[in-house]
C-alpha cells in the first residue's frame, strides 16, 4: 500500500512540473525571441520484495528548445532578429554579460542602446551610445551606424558609432536564468563570433506552439487525475482492509 501512493505521489509531482514548464510556454508564445523549455523524465524501478514491475518518475533534466522561430518584418530601424544560431549580449541585471534572442531594442534617455526590458545592449567595449538627433541604422554584421538627419544643417552620412556583440556558444554550455537570460555554465563570457549574422527591421518570435502547449497540457491535466485517482484507490483499499480487520476481532 505504501508503495502505491509512493508511485503515484511521485508521478503526480512530476506531472505537475511538467505542467508548469508548459503554462511557461504556453505564457510566453507571443514573446519575442522566447525559448521554449521541456521537463524530461525518466523511469526508476521501484527496489524490494516481489517482481520489479513498478517505477516511479524522477526528475532528469529542463531543456531548453533551441529551434529557430518565425521572423516577421517590422520595418523598423531598431528591431533586429537573429538568423539561425547565435545570440545578443547584454549587461543582466546582476551587472554580469547575459545572453538574449529579443532583438526589439530602443534608446533610454541617454541614448544607450537597450532592450525593450531595459537592459543594456552590450557592444565591443561595453553598453552602445548613440547620438542624439540622428537615425539609427543596424546592420547584418551588429554595426551600429548614425545618420544625420536632413535638414539639421549636418551632412547626410553614416557614422559607425559602435557594434553589437553577437555570440554562438555551444548550446549545451548554455543555461537559462530566473530572468529569462541565458548564460554561459561557467558563468564567463562567450567570444565574439563574427559568422552570427542580423535581420535587420525584422523580430524573431517566440518558438513556442501555443497549438501543442494546450494539447499538451490537456494531456498533462489527465495524466495527473489518473495519479490523483491511484492516491484515491490506495486510500479506499487501506479503509476496506481495516473495516475487514475490525470485523475480525
Amino acid at each position: 500500500m505504501d508503495r502505491l501512493i509512493y508511485t503515484a505521489m511521485s508521478g503526480a509531482k512530476q506531472v505537475f512540473l511538467q505542467q508548469a514548464g508548459v503554462a511557461q510556454n504556453l505564457a510566453n508564445a507571443t514573446t519575442t525571441g522566447y525559448r521554449a523549455m521541456e521537463h524530461r523524465f525518466r523511469a526508476v524501478p521501484v527496489l524490494g520484495e516481489g517482481a520489479p514491475t513498478r517505477a516511479f518518475a524522477a526528475d532528469a533534466s529542463v531543456a531548453n528548445v533551441f529551434d529557430q522561430g518565425p521572423m516577421t518584418v517590422t520595418g523598423r530601424p531598431l528591431d533586429v532578429a537573429v538568423q539561425g544560431a547565435g545570440w545578443i549580449a547584454v549587461q543582466g541585471g546582476d551587472g554580469r554579460e547575459a545572453y538574449t534572442r529579443s532583438g526589439n531594442l530602443r534608446t533610454d534617455a541617454n541614448g544607450v542602446l537597450q532592450t525593450s526590458g531595459g537592459l543594456n545592449v552590450l557592444g565591443e567595449g561595453g553598453p552602445i551610445a548613440l547620438p542624439p538627433d540622428n537615425n539609427i541604422a543596424i546592420g547584418a554584421d551588429g554595426t551600429v551606424s548614425s545618420i544625420p538627419r536632413v535638414g539639421a544643417g549636418a551632412i547626410n552620412n553614416a557614422n559607425v558609432v559602435g557594434r553589437i556583440k553577437l555570440v554562438n556558444p555551444p548550446e549545451s554550455e548554455m543555461v537559462r536564468g530566473d530572468d529569462g537570460l541565458f548564460r554561459t555554465q561557467n558563468g564567463l563570457p562567450a567570444l565574439a563570433d563574427e559568422n552570427v549574422k542580423l535581420t535587420p527591421e525584422a523580430l524573431e518570435g517566440s518558438n513556442a506552439n501555443p497549438v501543442d502547449a494546450m494539447v499538451r497540457m490537456i494531456s498533462l491535466a489527465r495524466q495527473f487525475e489518473m495519479q490523483i485517482k491511484m492516491l484515491q484507490t490506495a486510500d479506499a483499499n487501506a479503509r476496506t482492509a481495516t473495516q475487514l480487520l475490525t470485523m475480525n476481532r
